[in-house]
């Protein structure tokens, strides 16, 4: 439990944000992330619901964006309950505690959570490398936030203490996972890349960037395979640079 992190995209409610601390120090989980949280996310009403929990509250590092916030993890899972075009492949809770618990123990998994009315947005889900939907009823479907968190911490906290190790991890163990910074930086290169080479479309470069995400997610990335990636672009560039040269030379 010591490698997972629980990060809340603009909590509205300090209430909330207080359960998700006490259930935190429940399950044996201790990082707490905020992604610009409510005002009044330390308020009294947020230390009463988190108690013992209040030292992890008023310590929870605070982040401009999502991207900054998972920049030295390896590995996200982001929940949300809506589905379309960009959101498919889903894991059940149990799933997704068993493939986080499948990585090696060089491994920061963090465990991402929407806001409270709009959940997550595409972009953020962007950063995920799988989803989670908890599978509630149809007639209402939406959570209570600490209530959502708490279901996630409960599922890692059996398969840690089972030692649930039957899921595969999608790292190899002889690789070193590369961190969401490195990685985002080589797919901000691939998109700026592949809209020179006239591969993806201007109008919308992120619909089929987004499937490149899925493959490389569901793949894993190690930081020798960030920096292979990193080296065909640059090639694909130069290509490119020169291509264009001789073009208005003629």
């Amino acid at each position: 439990m010591d490698n997972l992190s629980i990060v809340l995209v603009e909590p509205q409610g300090p209430i909330n944000v207080g359960s998700v601390c006490r259930c935190m120090m429940n399950f044996g989980c201790s990082d707490l992330r905020l992604v610009n949280p409510c005002p009044g996310y330390r308020s009294l009403d947020a230390r009463r619901m988190a108690l013992k929990a209040e030292s992890m509250l008023t310590h929870a590092p605070v982040f401009p964006t999502l991207q900054a916030a998972l920049a030295d993890c390896h590995l996200a899972f982001g929940t949300t309950r809506r589905f379309g075009k960009y959101r498919e492949d889903f894991l059940t809770p149990q799933q997704g505690a068993g493939q986080a618990l499948a990585q090696s123990s060089d491994s920061r998994v963090a465990f991402v959570f929407g806001r409270e009315d709009r959940g997550l947005h595409t972009s953020e889900l962007d950063l995920c490398q799988f989803f989670i939907t908890i599978p509630t009823d149809s007639a209402y479907p939406s959570m209570n936030l600490s209530h959502a968190v708490s279901l996630l911490l409960y599922e890692l906290r059996k398969g840690a203490m089972g030692g649930a190790r039957n899921v595969p991890g999608i790292f190899n163990d002889d690789a070193l996972p590369a961190q969401a910074a490195d990685v985002e930086n080589m797919f901000q290169h691939m998109r700026r890349t592949l809209l020179e080479a006239a591969y993806l479309d201007h109008q919308n470069p992120d619909h089929v960037l987004r499937s490149f995400r899925r493959l490389f997610g569901r793949t894993g990335l190690s930081d020798r395979e960030v920096r292979i990636l990193q080296g065909l672009w640059s090639r694909i560039d130069w290509i490119e640079g020169e291509r264009r040269r001789l073009a208005e030379r003629k």
